[in-house]
């Protein structure tokens, strides 16, 4: 693989902007290469060529002491301006051929260096940031532990303050703002003598017990004395700071009127630990990217330069490297430390001293791609193939379609099955999203929330979609031989719970406790569902309104579930019988479970209108409540409550339609923007095709009618059954649902990279009062 490719697919996501811009600089090298091509010889350059044979010989070893040597084409510089630092380059043979060409490389290079250095140099100075609040944390912890665990304990028996900045803070200020050696060497004693004596001092316990801890040295700089003992003392004036995990939780928060002290309970202390050990992987994490970070850029510093010299035939890049080097990009030596730091911290606080329990625990989780799954993809596809062959030659031989049952197992059959067949074409949708989204580096499993080493591939999800539609067409198949073969005929309560089992089988492997078939992807499912279900009551994520949105596009599925609890439940199902259409009950939950979704997703917009005070929010949930609306004068139009039901039911019908088309791609998509780069879409586009935008625009217009009917429902049309139609818009819509995915994350993707949003934050256990800082 190229270098360039290499590059690009090592980038943060988010920060693809914030790196050197290497295919800019390689085009660059290009015109400069084009540029120093020989032209045609003519008499003129014949005789430069002669006079150049007679000029005096300069020498082998002679030794010069310019400030640059004759070889080199290029010096560098750095240049102060206040507290800022921007490195420069001089390039010293514009005059030759093609030397315009390398003159805007030089510039162009030093332009993008000093972009990479400056948002290094931001990151480092966050991070820090973070360090010094993460070490109050901790000592907070290390108090709070021992007041939980250890009651009796007097304050001045804690032991030594955890100190995740130390040094890094001091060193990575001062090399970053340039200040004197004197002070990076202070700030570097202070983190060695640090870790030092709790080193030393940890080993002389082991040794000679609690005598050791009476004979300390008084020799330590003033530097160590300031970090006293962590006092208890701290504690009365901190707050928890655990969000509600649960409904009565959520409750008595909104009820009580701040932050709850400190209980000193064990609960307390669990939860704690908990986001703390999420805070310092986190924490971490950011550590190693910003690491990997300043590696890439380096490399590939290195690489262009290189490769000017290869082009050029000069030395330039040696002495640019030597630049780099000296560049607080060229040293990674507080990040290190940091790194170093919290690996200790956490080794001890949270491992038990365990080194590679605790490094297990830091380290990301990469997921691999197993053989086993593509494999047996291919094999469920396959015979999913087949299964529809047969399934169409078996109605074919048998005349199913003339025969005298076809209306009632339209009815009665068609419809349970139905509700696996829009699981499965949605699975496969959400497949090519992951496909499309991986392709295009839009960062999904970050936008999701999902554990590392969890999230599910584009082929494990597609294996998932052929496991269950293999299933699924083998109980349609084996429906249909034991209905007509004489020799199971007479088993018609077997043949006719055929569809029941086959929903008991995919609701046990939903719910499954073992650890088998993507326990963890099942469990963050279930979790998120639960969720929706008490959506006022947890605060809205992505994953959890983005599933909402997906619900929505299955009404029919929903409606599905309603008729196996009715036809099992109050039907004659061993005669293919139900009155479930003249049931009341029945119609009035067939619009009720059309709206649970719309109304869910309006709480949501609730609830982040409440929270982030964002008016668009309140634009949002109309545009669902306006559905729902839609679908209840719908229904009392079906009741036949005249012409005034009837004009109300369109009306609302067309505003749902265009508020929710114009939200679908003005607000998720972020498109139709006229004044932008790209006119009537928007600046920033990850598919470089314009033409799959309009395309896309194009077919959300049309299939959002569809989508109306879906959820308004029908009333009868020639030439096709009613519930075939009814399966057939579905399908429609659940097609317009996996286009609007890939585009509303990849909106949503943008937006994170223009923010520089690579990680999440994750919220600290303690709030306390200034005077404990």
């Amino acid at each position: 693989m190229k270098f360039g490719k290499e590059f690009l697919s090592q980038m943060v996501p988010e920060w693809q902007e914030a790196y050197l811009d290497y295919n800019n600089l390689k085009a660059i090298l290009k015109e400069v290469s084009i540029s120093r091509q020989p032209k045609a010889p003519d008499a003129s350059g014949k005789l430069k060529r002669k006079m150049s044979l007679y000029r005096a010989f300069s020498g082998l070893t002679t030794q010069r002491n310019s400030p640059r040597k004759q070889d080199d084409a290029i010096i560098t510089n750095i240049v102060h301006n206040g507290s800022e630092e921007s490195y420069q380059s001089m390039f010293f043979m514009s005059s030759d051929q093609g030397g315009g060409n390398e003159v805007l490389f030089f510039r162009e290079l030093d332009a993008e260096f000093n972009k990479v250095v400056r948002f290094y140099k931001k990151k480092v100075g966050e991070l820090t940031v973070e360090a010094e609040e993460l070490s109050k944390q901790m000592d907070i912890l290390v108090a709070l532990r021992i007041k939980v665990e250890k009651p009796d304990v007097a304050s001045n028996d804690v032991d030594e303050p955890v100190d995740l900045a130390g040094t890094a803070a001091s060193s990575t200020v001062n090399s970053i703002n340039g200040r004197s050696t004197d002070c990076v060497l202070e700030g570097r004693s202070r983190f060695e003598i640090t870790q030092e004596v709790e080193t030393v001092e940890e080993e002389m316990e082991a040794k000679e017990g609690n005598s050791y801890s009476r004979k300390r040295s008084r020799g330590t700089t003033q530097t160590i004395q300031e970090h006293r003992p962590a006092s208890l003392d701290l504690l009365p004036h901190v707050r928890i700071n655990i969000a509600p995990e649960t409904p009565v939780s959520t409750l008595k928060y909104m009820v009580a009127s701040s932050k709850a002290g400190l209980s000193y309970k064990k609960t307390e202390l669990r939860k704690s630990e908990e986001l703390m050990t999420r805070a310092l992987i986190e924490f971490y994490q950011k550590l190693q990217v910003l690491k990997g970070y300043s590696f890439l850029n380096i490399l590939a510093v290195s690489k262009i330069v290189k490769k000017y010299d290869k082009i050029t035939s000069r030395r330039a890049s040696k002495v640019y490297l030597e630049m780099v080097d000296k560049s607080p990009l060229g040293s990674t030596m507080e990040v290190t430390r940091l790194i170093e730091r919290v690996e200790a911290v956490f080794i001890k606080h949270f491992a038990n001293g365990n080194r590679r329990k605790g490094m297990d625990i830091l380290r990301r989780k990469i997921r691999r791609e197993k053989h086993g799954i593509t494999f047996f993809s291919g094999v469920f596809f396959g015979c999913a193939m087949a299964l529809v062959a047969a399934i169409i030659v078996v109605i074919h031989l048998r005349n199913i379609f003339e025969s005298t049952g076809r209306s009632q197992y339209m009815d009665n059959i068609f419809p349970l099955y139905s509700l696996f067949g829009f699981i499965i074409l949605h699975l496969m949708m959400y497949s090519g999203n992951i496909y499309f989204w991986r392709r295009y580096r839009v960062n999904y499993s970050f936008m999701f929330g999902f554990k590392q080493g969890t999230e599910l591939s584009h082929r494990e999800v597609f294996f998932l979609s052929t496991g269950l539609a293999v299933l699924t067409l083998a109980c349609i198949l084996s429906h249909l031989d034991m209905e007509v073969d004489l020799k199971t005929k007479r088993f018609e309560a077997i043949t006719e719970s055929i569809p029941l089992a086959l929903l008991t089988v995919l609701l046990l492997i939903i719910f499954c406790p073992f650890d088998i078939i993507f326990r963890s992807s099942r469990f963050f499912l279930i979790r998120s569902a639960f969720h929706l279900v008490c959506t006022p009551f947890y605060k809205v994520t992505l994953e959890d309104f983005f599933l909402a949105d997906q619900l929505t596009s299955q009404v029919q599925a929903f409606r599905s579930l309603e008729f196996y609890i009715c036809y099992y439940g109050w039907g004659d199902f061993i005669r293919r019988s139900n009155t479930c259409k003249e049931n009341k009950v029945f119609e009035a939950f067939y619009f009720v479970v059309a709206i649970i979704p719309y109304w869910i997703r309006t709480l949501q917009c609730l609830r982040r209108l409440i929270e982030e005070k964002d008016v668009m929010h309140v634009f949002n949930g109309l545009k669902y409540f306006s559905t729902v609306i839609a679908v209840a004068m719908r229904t009392g139009n079906d009741l036949n409550m005249g012409m005034t039901w009837r004009t109300l039911a369109a009306v609302s019908s067309v505003i749902a339609t265009i508020s929710g088309t114009y939200w679908d791609i003005v607000c998720d998509w972020g498109l139709l923007r006229r004044n932008s780069k790209n006119p009537w879409l928007r600046d920033k586009l990850v598919i470089s095709n314009k033409s799959v935008y309009f395309a896309a625009i194009v077919l959300n217009i049309l299939l959002r009618l569809a989508w109306m009917q879906s959820v308004l429902g029908f009333r009868e049309a020639p030439f096709i059954h009613r519930q075939a139609l009814i399966a057939i818009v579905a399908v429609l819509e659940i097609i317009r649902r996996g286009i609007w995915n890939f585009f509303r994350l990849e909106n949503e993707h943008l937006n994170n990279v223009g923010k520089y949003r690579a990680f999440d934050s994750v919220p600290l256990p303690f709030d306390y009062d200034e005077m404990v800082r």
